[in-house]
């Protein structure tokens, strides 16, 4: 759904002069896969063993019981991802400019609270007036 909602928004982000790009731990051909199927017009980059996401601490281990819950679900995560960690990025949403400074950062240890993409848009807007 949270794709859903950027691809709803990605042209009025371009529009703003801003780049917009979701980074998962998938393997590139799941990443292509979604992009396929949601018909997203924004990139899916691969972050293969949660690389960037760790550089940034936002790493977390699922707990025993919800590995077999996601299981039950076949929410298989080491396959979707090659990697038996049972490790997952916490949901975040930033605002890098040029010189790769973070000018907004909205980050939940809960997966199930999302950035809303108007509040990056209207984030985006006072970064391009500041501008």
């Amino acid at each position: 759904m949270e794709l859903d909602a950027l691809q709803e928004n990605a042209g009025d982000i371009a529009s703003l002069g801003a780049t917009l790009v979701a980074i998962s731990p998938q393997q590139v051909e799941h990443n292509l896969a979604m992009q396929q199927e949601k018909n997203l017009q924004f990139e899916m980059l691969s972050d293969p063993g949660n690389k960037v996401a760790k550089s940034y601490g936002l790493v977390y281990q699922l707990p025993k019981e919800l590995q077999q819950v996601y299981m039950q679900f076949d929410l298989n995560i080491p396959m979707y991802n090659n990697d038996d960690s049972w490790t997952l990025p916490l949901t975040a949403r930033f605002i890098i400019d040029q010189e790769q400074i973070i000018r907004y950062a909205k980050i939940s240890t809960d997966h199930t609270i999302r950035p809303e993409p108007e509040d990056t848009l209207k984030e985006l807007k006072t970064l391009q007036r500041q501008a």
